[in-house]
């Protein structure tokens, strides 16, 4: 049951992005949406919980919901370039790889050689996983449109990988509990999703189809909340990182993204090696 719990963080967040192109609009107005979603969950938990909330706790828990708008805007945006399938996996790794070097530059995470070991190699599986998943289509010439969406969606992620790894550092480093961290962080978030996309008039019709999203990803907070003081820290976040099966393969088999036998080896074994590299990264932690 514990495990199953677990496994709930993956299953919600892994189909968060599949929700947002199916239920339509461009990057700003499912950002809008998915922010005030994530603030309707976050009143009922407060409401329920009633966790303290000092001055710094909610400065941090805003700035926290800002940069998460930051890596949610520009993961968005790079999923309108390149698709579900082939975002996902790569800015699944390099989330990973960006906060295990954080974890190891300032927290000193991996302190005995077999972590090390653990931890480099997972960097390892995670940069031939992201090469794999990366695969070009040998049918595309490297002049055409494809070729540049995949430059530019990259360049996008590294912004929104930027951002999501503030979102989660700036949290520890000033030790704030999650569940008290929860209601700050949406607003931050909404403060950010207002921000972003006021210019491009956002207000309509997908922003209040995409607030189902929101709901989805402050559900999986949630669960991961619940989980990790019965499952334990690592196996947690190991187990949470099982969302990009979903949503790699449901912008295959949902969402009908074209891919050639070769590129869906590729997404395959690329999955299955940054999937083993979050488990490698758990068991370095601890």
């Amino acid at each position: 049951m514990d495990i199953l719990l677990a496994i709930l963080p993956a299953l919600f967040w892994g189909s968060i992005v599949l929700f947002n192109v199916k239920l339509g609009g461009g990057p700003y107005s499912q950002l809008l949406g998915t922010t005030f979603g994530a603030l309707i969950f976050s009143i009922g938990i407060y409401l329920f919980v009633q966790p303290t909330l000092t001055p710094l706790i909610f400065a941090v828990g805003i700035v926290s919901g800002l940069f998460w708008a930051v890596g949610q805007i520009n993961q968005l945006k790079s999923i309108q370039l390149m698709g579900v399938s082939l975002t996902m996996p790569i800015s699944t790794g390099l989330q990973l790889v960006s906060t295990s070097l954080f974890g190891v530059i300032v927290f000193n995470e991996w302190s005995t050689r077999t972590s090390i070991i653990l931890g480099v190699l997972a960097l390892v599986f995670i940069v031939i996983g992201i090469i794999l998943t990366s695969l070009p289509n040998k049918e595309q010439k490297e002049g055409e449109e494809g070729q540049g969406n995949l430059k530019k969606g990259i360049v996008i992620l590294l912004i929104s990988t930027a951002g999501y790894l503030v979102y989660v550092v700036v949290i520890r480093l000033f030790d704030v509990d999650g569940w008290t961290a929860l209601l700050p962080q949406a607003i931050g978030m909404v403060i950010g999703g207002v921000l972003f996309t006021f210019k491009h008039k956002p207000f309509n019709k997908y922003a209040i189809r995409n607030i189902l999203p929101g709901l989805i990803w402050a559900a999986g907070n949630l669960f991961l909340f619940i989980s990790q003081p019965r499952v334990g820290v690592a196996t947690s976040f190991s187990l949470s990182q099982m969302g990009i099966v979903i949503s790699t393969l449901g912008g295959i088999l949902i969402l009908g993204e074209r891919k050639t036998k070769r590129q869906i080896t590729g997404v395959i074994f690329g999955i299955i090696l940054i999937i083993i590299a979050g488990v490698m990264l758990g068991l370095a932690k601890e």
